[in-house]
């Protein structure tokens, strides 16, 4: 369905009443919300039926920062992770790490998340965001770990079309969202297209795509979550009570209602890092999971 009106008056509800320094990663798990606290280095988890009030369940304290994860078919419990400055996987016996990128001290993971094909792709960037020092990695099925993309400098999302053909991509530092073309059967990207650009001071972050093939992006210091078609244009803007949106998902017991996270770091807002919801008139997807075929 598409609205005439490109700016829709939605209301968000508040959804959680703690707060994160660097909420991220809203990912819809075997019928819940899950995301972390990148900074504190905490994956969450909350009801997504109705609000929670009190402290969140924490799933994993990963004591480094935690960008962003996705559930390993068939292990319950079992994380890939883009965390500290590389890849692992986390399980309740500990870490097992697939890749280190740079040093701990100069760079660290991004966002990160699984495509329908299986795979794990995973942002870095540097803590003083060097022009050109992040990178987008892929891990395959079976562990093999690949540069996928180099020379990016904030690297959010990315976000795959339902059939794994399409991958959108923040290129944050430049105020642009972009799509590839990619192989389902091999996860290279062709050449990409500049799909949006936002407003001078605008900052795309987290993304999602819902069903109707349209791309929800998080606005860093904008207050919104926008939808942009599949041709790029502008359908519907939401509005949030605090500056700083990162990430959203699709989930809840119909899968209508668009999970936001946001961030409180170097705010001082009481709306600031806690967990938004919109109950909406389009559907999406639950988390695809990583499917290892034999991860060393």
């Amino acid at each position: 369905m598409v609205r005439e009106d490109p700016t829709v008056a939605d209301q968000p509800a508040l959804w959680t009443d703690y707060a994160c320094e660097l909420g991220e990663g809203a990912r819809w798990v075997d019928g819940r919300l899950i995301h972390v606290d990148i900074l504190g280095g905490f994956l969450f988890t909350v009801d997504g039926s109705r609000p929670h009030t009190g402290e969140p369940e924490v799933l994993v304290d990963a004591g480094l920062p935690l960008g962003a994860v996705a559930p390993v078919a068939d292990r319950p419990g079992t994380w890939i992770a883009a965390v500290g400055h590389g890849i692992a996987l986390l399980t309740e016996s500990g870490t097992e790490w697939l890749a280190e990128f740079g040093t701990p001290e100069a760079m660290r993971v991004n966002d990160a998340v699984a495509d329908p094909g299986g795979r794990f792709w995973a942002g870095t960037l540097s803590y003083d965001n060097t022009p050109g020092a992040g990178a987008l990695y892929r891990v395959d099925p079976d562990g093999t770990v690949v540069t996928a993309l180099s020379d990016l400098t904030i690297p959010n999302g990315p976000a795959f079309s339902a059939d794994g053909t399409l991958m959108y991509l923040s290129n944050s530092a430049h105020g642009s969202v972009d799509v590839y073309p990619v192989d389902p059967a091999t996860g290279y990207l062709g050449a990409p297209d500049p799909f949006a650009r936002l407003e001078s001071g605008l900052t795309p972050d987290g993304l999602t795509v819902d069903d109707e093939g349209c791309v929800w992006v998080a606005v860093w210091d904008g207050s919104q979550v926008r939808r942009y078609r599949p041709d790029g244009s502008l359908d519907r803007t939401l509005s949030l009570p605090t500056s700083r949106p990162t990430s959203c998902c699709f989930g809840g017991p119909a899968m209508n209602r668009l999970f936001v996270t946001t961030a409180a770091y170097d705010l001082r807002d009481d709306a600031a890092g806690k967990v938004y919801a919109f109950d909406l008139d389009v559907t999406g997807r639950a988390a695809d999971t990583f499917r290892p075929r034999e991860v060393r």
